[in-house]
């Protein structure tokens, strides 16, 4: 007796029917994370991006290395909430309480101003272009308004004017008449070297001064 075929598909009809199935790679077009992604390198701008808060005679003026992409938003200094800069000068008694960042113009108030050594980037110290410190730009700036004293509000900026590497604290240096404080950075990602005592001993060395 002859077998009967039920619909069934030979090995012959079975390799017509079957397409091939393409696999989607899992990475096929797939858009890599904000995280991986490289980060372009800020660009220069012509104007200043935070404009110098300085006048002749003041008693001290801050100087970090450039201004955050927050800061930059903002236009206003140390912008990033998780800065500890505005809580710094108000724990040490340089101002009488926290300003909030767009409230810098009044430091000028309490003989206190800011500058940047990078002026035309922002970004972190890592994005910044090799070529963003204008250290020349930086010294001719406090020679010309002399303030009592220069912090640097990190030690790479410091070391970046400096060109060689500094401790934390009264610099055995000078800018003209100014003196040189390398104070611990007050960024959130520079927690591990944070240091607050030393933001108080620069605090009752500028009260001395009043």
């Amino acid at each position: 007796m002859k077998s009967r075929n039920y619909g069934r598909c030979n090995s012959a009809s079975l390799r017509k029917c079957r397409k091939p199935v393409q696999r989607r790679s899992s990475t096929a077009g797939a858009t890599p994370c904000s995280a991986c992604a490289p980060r372009a390198t800020p660009p220069f701008v012509a104007e200043p991006v935070l404009p110098d808060l300085l006048r002749p005679g003041l008693r001290l003026v801050f100087c970090g290395t450039a201004a955050s992409r927050a800061s930059a938003a903002a236009r206003a200094y140390y912008a990033h909430p998780g800065n500890a800069f505005w809580r710094a000068l108000a724990q040490t008694g340089l101002t009488p309480r926290r300003f909030a960042p767009r409230e810098y113009p009044q430091l000028l108030d309490y003989g206190i101003g800011l500058t940047d050594l990078g002026k035309h980037a922002a970004g972190t110290d890592a994005e910044l272009p090799a070529d963003a410190f204008d250290t020349e730009g930086l010294r001719a700036r406090i020679l010309h308004h002399a303030p009592a004293w220069l912090a640097f509000t990190s030690k790479h900026g410091a070391q970046s004017f400096r060109g060689q590497a500094v401790g934390y604290g009264i610099q055995p240096w000078r800018i003209g008449a100014s003196r040189v404080f390398v104070l611990p950075s007050p960024s959130g990602q520079a927690r591990r070297s944070w240091d607050l005592s030393l933001w108080q001993t620069l605090a009752d060395l500028i009260k001395e001064c009043s």
